[in-house]
């Protein structure tokens, strides 16, 4: 499966803020994610950022003006209404969130929300004391309350100075919430799926930890993309240096038990468990509970003891689905694992390959069930993560 902006036509309105300097770099993401994205323009905009800028990173023609005959958009606005996949305005400012609210239509952003059917997402830009007036608050919540998305704002130093609400959110939020709005009709809507990622650290002492090199970028690329494929995601992290996805219920855990705490809870009402973590095997015993001193003799013992098996311990109602991490017997270990942890499949990867597993951004897995082994080809974690999901939605066929 493809990404979830393959393809896609995205209309981004931009409209008089300051802010729209930040509207470059969501229409260059997603372009380079894979969209055709159409800017359109308020003529305030015009006077903080030029057309050109975003003809340069889109690579498409920018309305600004709905009588411009030169335009081939211009005068055919509502075709390139009718085209899109998802209208999005940022930054939109509080003169465009009332016209939105009001269905007043009058340049080339108000016109085309109003001639299009595809879902809107507002991204709001402006001073704090602006965001708060009970006008701007009644607007939001009229456009709400027709299915609109609203992004932000966010919290910090604002173009006037002062601290407040009324930033524009970051790129990657935008972009997320770009992704979870057009996955929400997706082949996994209406599913829940709990996924966990990254590696548990076991204390030793309040300094050190047993812990792996499990990067958690695995796990993150599954909870992403069930989230572009209309899931409701629930996502349990061990230590991990990614940020948490936009869209998605992101829980943060450090040892084995809390984790199992958190899977067991999370796992209640799921239709899926995508087990992507690395789950330490042992734990101290007896933790120390100050740091302990290097000893005379530079030596020193850490008694361990098994951790729970997570896995064993979900409800078996769940499509269960669980990884292994390997440097030898890649395939047997696999397949004796689907057999004891009652999987429905497993996710195999040779730790050896060269450019996959630990740290790196693709991956080269066998998915192994009780059927067959299915190797599959190198590719970006991503695409693995639909992989898995693929076959995922296959068991929720089968299960009717």
């Amino acid at each position: 499966m493809s990404g979830p902006f393959d393809g896609k036509r995205i209309l981004l309105g931009v409209s008089g803020s300051i802010a729209a300097y930040k509207a470059i770099d969501i229409a260059s993401k997603l372009t380079q994610a894979g969209a055709v994205v159409n800017v359109l323009m308020s003529q305030a905009a015009i006077q903080f950022v030029t057309p050109l800028t975003f003809r340069s990173v889109t690579h498409q023609d920018v309305v600004t003006d709905l009588f411009d005959i030169q335009s081939r958009h211009a005068i055919e606005h509502v075709k390139l209404a009718n085209s899109a996949d998802l209208l999005v305005v940022a930054p939109a400012t509080a003169h465009t969130i009332a016209k939105l609210a009001l269905g007043l239509a009058d340049d080339p952003i108000t016109v085309t929300a109003i001639a299009t059917s595809a879902p809107l997402v507002i991204v709001p830009a402006m001073d704090a004391n602006m965001w708060h007036h009970p006008a701007v608050r009644a607007n939001t919540d009229v456009l709400v309350s027709r299915g609109v998305t609203i992004v932000g704002p966010a919290e910090g130093r604002l173009a006037s100075g002062l601290m407040g609400w009324g930033r524009l959110a970051e790129t990657a939020e935008v972009i997320g919430a770009i992704a979870t709005k057009l996955g929400s009709q997706g082949d996994l809507a209406g599913r829940t799926i709990v996924v966990s990622a990254g590696g548990t650290q076991e204390a030793i002492d309040p300094v050190r930890v047993i812990t792996n090199r499990s990067s958690g970028k695995m796990g993150y690329a599954v909870a992403a993309a069930a989230r572009d494929r209309g899931a409701r995601v629930l996502l349990i992290t061990a230590s991990t240096s990614q940020d948490d996805p936009v869209g998605i219920e992101t829980r943060h855990v450090e040892s084995a038990s809390e984790m199992l705490s958190a899977v067991l809870m999370d796992c209640q009402g799921a239709d899926a468990i995508v087990m992507a973590a690395a789950v330490a095997d042992y734990t101290p015993v007896n933790p120390a509970t100050n740091k302990i001193k290097k000893s005379a003799t530079g030596k020193i013992s850490i008694e361990l003891t098994k951790t729970v098996d997570i896995l064993s311990a979900i409800p078996r109602d769940l499509v269960r689905v669980g990884f292994a991490a390997e440097s030898t017997n890649l395939i047997p270990y696999a397949q004796a694992k689907v057999e004891s942890k009652s999987l429905d499949f497993i996710v195999a990867n040779d730790i050896t390959t060269p450019g996959s597993g630990f740290g790196a951004d693709k991956n080269k897995v066998s998915i192994v069930s009780r059927e067959k082994v299915e190797d599959i080809p190198i590719m970006s974690k991503y695409a693995v993560a639909n992989e898995i999901l693929d076959r995922v939605a296959k068991r929720f066929v089968v299960q009717r």
